[in-house]
């Protein structure tokens, strides 16, 4: 062994470390200190504000590849060139001199940011199993506040968690151990074929499909003449809306998501998240006979609610993904997600919006009239996100042992 040492315990298993392997370097520093890596964490929260300008078209076309990259030959490469393609490409469409080059560069930074799939691995292999929540929770949150305030800056401390070194059948007992742990993974198995990995995706997909599909209607919905179903706001009423929820879902995320998953788990937590949100959307459509000051408290308390509803589920998903394959598939999974999802993403605008004003035709009709059609069907996809969870549908992964 090339300068191991004695191996602590992580998790309750004597590990053996090898030097100059940057994923026994990671695991020796899960074990020597037990606390949540708060440090490794704001780099990841970082560097996930730069992903936030991604063209979707792009990132859907090649979020697998990168993840099959980063799987192959670590997260470090792919996250240096992401963030590279990022600025430049940022930069580029800054002086764009036309619309086509203006879309050219918008789609070349989608396809060149590999950021997400590689980040969501990473962050679940830097910290323990009892803080994946806390880890996966940051990757949301950073998200949400980069769709907000636009990518801002993006930094490089991150170090690649695969583990290089070679081990032989001549080694002590322990070696014999580990060897037999590394070999045990389903490192060749297709990810198409692991279902607990897809029917979390599709879970995935489902959800950010409904939070699209919502981002879209609630908009169009608080801005419509109260004569169509809507609320009267103005642009600057729905901004502050907005404002407000953005903020709830950092401190959410950040203070109670990680104790609602620790006493529920992933998959109870989806469940009574999507039964709230089917409830909650039933209350939109009487919010239109309030007045102010009550109609805008209440719009801000709903719009709260349904958006860390969302978050719950969407980062249950994260952890159920996660934890479907080993660490050497992790990228590639995170990728495969980002692409399906970002397809769902891509139609669920104008499939809202098509709806939207397929409703404001119906102001009259005798069954769910107007907009409580809207909020009718939105309630159907989150059905569908409750009947996904359990079984024989979704598939609740066993805790696989990280390497």
């Amino acid at each position: 062994m090339a300068g191991g040492g004695e191996a602590p315990l992580l998790e309750g298993k004597p590990r053996v470390y090898f030097d100059g392997c940057p994923g026994c370097a990671n695991d020796r520093r899960k074990a020597e200190n037990l606390g949540i890596p708060y440090g490794q964490f704001f780099h990841i929260w970082i560097i996930i504000l730069v992903s936030c300008a991604s063209y979707m078209l792009g990132r859907a076309l090649t979020s697998t590849a990168w993840g099959m990259i980063a799987d192959r030959i670590g997260r470090k490469p792919v996250i240096i060139l992401s963030i590279i393609s990022t600025l430049l490409f940022n930069t580029l469409f800054g002086l764009s001199v036309n619309y086509w080059m203006a879309i050219a560069t918008r789609f070349l930074l989608g396809s060149l940011n590999g950021l997400l799939g590689p980040i969501r691995a990473y962050a679940v292999e830097v910290c323990r199993t009892e803080h994946q929540a806390i880890g996966l929770t940051l990757v949301s949150t950073s998200w949400a506040i980069g769709l907000i305030i636009g990518p801002a800056i993006g930094g490089y401390l991150a170090q690649e968690t695969l583990h290089k070194h070679k081990l032989h059948k001549t080694e002590d007992q322990g070696i014999e151990d580990f060897a037999e742990q590394q070999n045990s993974s389903t490192t060749n198995k297709s990810l198409l074929k692991n279902w607990p990995l897809m029917s979390s995706i599709i879970l995935f997909c489902v959800t950010s499909f409904d939070d699209m599909a919502y981002t879209e209607i609630f908009s169009l919905w608080a801005e419509s003449d109260k004569k169509y179903g809507g609320l009267g706001f103005s642009s600057e009423d729905v901004g502050q809306v907005l404002a407000v929820t953005g903020a709830s879902i950092l401190l959410y995320q950040t203070f109670v998501y990680p104790r609602i998953v620790k006493v529920l788990g992933p998959v109870n937590a989806s469940r009574i998240a999507a039964i709230l949100s089917m409830v909650l959307l039933f209350t939109y459509p009487p919010m239109t006979h309030l007045s102010k000051p009550w109609l805008s408290v209440v719009v801000n308390i709903a719009s709260m609610l349904k958006n860390n509803l969302v978050v719950t589920v969407v980062t249950c998903s994260f952890i159920l993904q996660n934890n479907s394959v080993p660490q050497e598939q992790r990228a590639t999974a995170n990728g495969l997600a980002t692409t399906l999802m970002s397809f769902f993403k891509a139609f669920a605008p104008a499939g809202a919006g098509i709806v939207f004003s397929w409703a404001q035709k119906r102001q009259h009709a005798f069954l769910f009239p107007g907009d409580q059609m809207v909020f009718f069907l939105l309630d159907i996809v989150i059905f569908v996100e409750l009947i996904w969870t359990f079984k024989p549908f979704l598939a609740i992964p066993e805790q696989i042992p990280r390497s």
